[in-house]
């Protein structure tokens, strides 16, 4: 099996220009209440020189219809990452993908009638940013049948056995590769791409 890898909250140059140089498959900027917060004005720097390959996604949290607008015409992101329920009242702008984040441990579940709508979900823990790992056997349920990315807890250390334990379509990650709250390590980056690529690729043998 192949791994789709985001590194996400990224808030340097330094970082994004990591997690490119690290093969990462796409970068995340969040618009969110969190240290890692970013304007529309700064993502758009930041993803200045970002391969039109990788797609850049704007991580949001029940935005406002404004709050969605302003992050579209001030960043023009690729992909629209919001919990499922936001998504039912958002009018998404022609030409942004979205990918909605359902919860596990008694947040927002993703209802059967809403699956097929949707080819690839974010599965994530109650709160995002936390670094609290999400419900894996959850997680390897809805596995089966869509194209999920694991978020929530995972490092260098522990991605390995989440690949083994949900066989997910991708990865996600955020506190697990700082240095600091909020300030990416590239050496961390780098680490966790690799061992993620080397989990998939262990798992196709």
């Amino acid at each position: 099996m192949a791994i789709w890898v985001k590194i996400c909250g990224l808030t340097t140059r330094d970082a994004v220009e990591a997690a490119v140089a690290a093969g990462a498959d796409a970068v995340g900027f969040v618009f969110a209440p969190s240290r890692r917060q970013v304007t529309a004005a700064l993502a758009a720097q930041l993803a200045q020189g970002v391969p039109r390959s990788i797609p850049r996604v704007a991580v949001m949290l029940h935005p406002t219809q404004s709050q969605l607008d302003e992050v579209w015409s001030g960043f023009r992101p690729d992909v629209l990452q919001t919990d499922v329920g936001d998504l039912q009242t958002l009018r998404v702008p022609m030409g942004l993908m979205v990918m909605p984040v359902v919860r596990g441990g008694g947040g927002v579940g993703l209802k059967a009638d809403l699956q097929p709508k949707y080819r690839r979900i974010l599965f994530e823990g109650p709160v995002s940013g936390v670094g609290s790992t999400s419900d894996w056997n959850g997680a390897a349920q809805l596995a089966r049948t869509t194209e999920l990315v694991l978020a929530g807890g995972l490092n260098a250390i522990n991605v390995a056995d989440a690949i083994a334990t949900v066989r997910p379509f991708g990865v996600d990650v955020s506190s697990g590769v700082e240095a600091s709250p909020g300030i990416k390590d590239p050496a961390r980056i780098h680490e966790f791409v690799q061992r993620a690529r080397a989990a998939a690729n262990g798992a196709n043998r």
